[in-house]
């Protein structure tokens, strides 16, 4: 089954353990799509500016992205500067810059509307309730969003929440969107808001998958360095979302599986200064890993 990704396609100026980045292709749509394809095939409905290199929209199709939703307009492409320090988990953006992202309104060719699985990257909620209703009923819907949208259009963030499939938020968005200091309160409260499944990315401490009578529990997959985390969500979202395409089951059982897929590519992901690693990254790789997860998580 195929997959549309609608987000955004950037250049990211990032100081990492690992080094530095200058203007490296960066977005929410990138990094999904890059690990999305090593299962499904990806379509990718995004905005990049004039200034924005045909090189880096090489990288989405020499891994056999379809970039026929990439449009590229007069003006400058979204770019982000941002640091880590002690702590990797915690991104410290020194500047953001919108360019033509800032009027970004996503529409969706015919030709993508059938797409049975369809990921919201983290952009406006009233964007995301605005392809819904272009898409003629997708077969399961993950959604992304950030502590900005939730302090700032939360109203708009709950409706577009009661349309979707699946929720995927950090443990400290989901905190913020759901009220409640303990992690697996705000779980349950995430639930009540409307979609069918929650999934809370922990970064070096896992991931929690919750639905309506069940829970999973994932531990990440152990590293010794992190060279560059970010993108690590948006990369756990494509592994993710990629096996559910994949196999064409959303059943319980199948999706604690996607998790486990998601963790393992986002695993990889972080090895490597900005896409690196994650654009030479194979299946091969990835099926490896997992079964080194399976035995570590086996008792």
């Amino acid at each position: 089954m195929s997959i549309l990704a609608v987000g955004s396609v950037a250049l990211d100026t990032i100081t990492a353990p690992g080094g530095k980045v200058e203007d490296g292709i960066g977005g929410s749509a990138t990094y999904f799509s890059l690990a999305a394809s090593l299962f499904a095939p990806v379509a990718v409905v995004a905005v990049v500016g004039g200034d924005f290199p045909q090189s880096a929209v090489d990288i989405l199709v020499a891994r056999g992205v379809d970039c026929g939703g990439l449009e590229r307009r007069a003006g400058t492409t979204f770019r982000w500067c941002g640091r880590y320090e002690d702590d990797v988990n915690v991104a410290i953006t020194e500047k953001t810059e919108l360019g033509v992202f800032s009027d970004f309104k996503p529409v969706i060719a015919p030709a993508y509307r059938r797409r049975p699985y369809v990921f919201l990257g983290n952009i406006d909620p009233v964007l995301q309730g605005e392809v819904l209703r272009q898409l003629a009923k997708p077969k399961f819907v993950a959604l992304d969003t950030m502590n900005y949208w939730i302090t700032g259009a939360r109203d708009e963030l709950a409706e577009v929440m009661k349309r979707v499939d699946c929720l995927i938020v950090n443990d400290g968005e989901a905190r913020m969107l759901a009220g409640k200091a303990n992690l697996y309160q705000a779980v349950g409260r995430l639930l009540e808001l409307g979609p069918r499944y929650v999934v809370v990315k922990k970064g070096e401490h896992g991931a929690i998958l919750a639905g309506r009578g069940f829970d999973f529990i994932l531990p990440a997959f152990p590293l010794r360095e992190v060279r560059d985390p970010t993108g690590a969500g948006d990369t756990f979202a494509g592994g993710f979302m990629g096996y559910l395409a994949e196999t064409d089951d959303t059943s319980p059982a199948n999706l604690c599986r996607a998790v486990a897929y998601g963790a393992v590519v986002a695993s990889f992901a972080v090895e490597g200064l900005s896409i690196r690693r994650l654009a030479s990254l194979t299946r091969g790789e990835v099926d490896e890993r997992l079964g080194r997860l399976g035995e570590m998580t086996r008792f």
